[in-house]
């Protein structure tokens, strides 16, 4: 096993006439040993960058990685005992799936007894046995990403690098494996840094998640503290399906209570609202208070908005018209319109709603976040 460690980590490329390109930027990242971490962003944001400056395919323009405190930046990638495992699967089409699997072992000289012996113990493992004398050919896309899985662990490295393995899969596919990775995981109790653009495969796998943007770390937490608690408006939007709604308003003050009122909601109002806006939950006052009269932005997630077909008697609420529904089987999604501000809910099945029905919002305000207008930090 292997402690990684990258230390203020930049990657630019460059090439003649053309202007420098900074792919990471001063990037600091602990691996712990026997974690898996997972490295989640859009495509662009320079994750399989990492993987390749980590795995010695590419070298860094500055910083030093190291791991288990050797520095790693002129190593040969042979030497680095780290396995990389690709979205394409890159196995040999004319060699046999035990000989795939075998290859690395042999050009390490290892001996045939030892070589049969771990080829098999990883087939039984990963229900390969059956296919080790067929061709890659004709396998699945899930069987060829279990040989990719299973060539990479038959060496026993000290970490693994897996680069969007399950992005060609189809969905039941990719939950199966990904279930497979994270058992393996639990058993192997081996490094691995998994990067994705799914934030659902993300919050699923990663024990911790660094989320990256354009090069750089946003945010590196727990998933459920990325969901609840976004350092970013980046992050509060990246992280979380459907989207967080996202309100551009002002706080103000009214009878010493703060309330956020919001831009562009009103139109279709109804109920109680109130035109000096929502009262701001207690734990988010005090950060407020030196943003009133401010541009702020008021993040909610979609199960924090209750939603009741008649205004409760004493609540605030936000009047909004049904334009969508979206049924996902445990919950459905009702896209609605509210002014000229577009909002979703996310209500439990079982009501019958219907488009362009007229509802009644109540926002959970102690479960949104607030961020700045200008910078998108988190106002906490």
């Amino acid at each position: 096993m292997a402690r990684i460690v990258l230390e203020n980590v930049g990657k630019t490329y460059t090439a003649p006439g053309e202007p420098p390109v900074e792919a990471v930027r001063n990037l600091n990242l602990t691996i712990e040993d026997g974690e898996l971490l997972v490295l989640v962003g859009p495509s662009g944001s320079g994750k399989t960058t990492i993987l390749r400056l980590l795995a010695g395919l590419e070298t860094v323009t500055t910083g030093t990685i190291r791991m288990d405190g050797q520095v790693l930046n002129l190593v040969p990638p042979g030497e680095r005992d780290l396995a990389m495992v690709f979205q394409n699967h890159a196995l040999f089409p004319h060699l046999t799936v035990f000989a795939n699997l075998a290859l690395g072992l042999r050009l390490r000289k290892m001996a045939r007894g030892q070589i049969e012996q771990r080829v098999r113990e990883v087939a039984e493992r990963l229900e390969l046995t059956p296919l080790l004398e067929s061709g890659p050919a004709t396998l699945s896309g899930g069987q060829r990403q279990r040989v990719a899985l299973a060539r990479a662990l038959v060496r026993r490295p000290k970490g693994f690098l897996l680069d969007e393995p399950l992005a060609s899969l189809d969905a039941p596919m990719r939950h199966q494996l990904r279930t497979e990775i994270a058992r393996l995981h639990t058993h192997l109790k081996t490094t691995m840094l998994y990067v994705t653009h799914d934030q659902t495969e993300a919050l699923a796998l990663g024990r911790r998640i660094a989320v990256m943007r354009a090069g750089e770390i946003q945010q590196i937490a727990e998933p459920e503290l990325l969901y609840r608690a976004p350092a970013n408006l980046f992050v509060a939007r990246f992280i979380g399906s459907p989207p967080i709604n996202v309100i551009e308003g002002t706080v103000v003050s009214r009878g010493g209570s703060l309330f956020f009122r919001a831009k562009y909601l009103g139109g279709e109002a109804a109920g109680r609202e109130d035109p000096s806006g929502w009262r701001v939950a207690d734990e988010f006052a005090d950060a407020l208070r030196r943003h009133l009269g401010e541009p702020v932005v008021l993040g909610i997630r979609p199960e924090a908005l209750v939603v009741q077909v008649e205004p409760a008697a004493a609540t605030s609420t936000i009047g909004a018209v049904i334009e969508f529904i979206e049924r996902t089987g445990l919950a459905v999604d009702l896209h609605l319109r509210c002014g000229k501000q577009k909002l979703t809910a996310r209500v439990p099945p079982g009501e019958p709603w219907a488009l362009g029905q007229r509802v009644h919002l109540v926002p959970e305000l102690g479960r949104a976040r607030f961020f700045a207008n200008d910078t998108g930090r988190a106002i906490a």
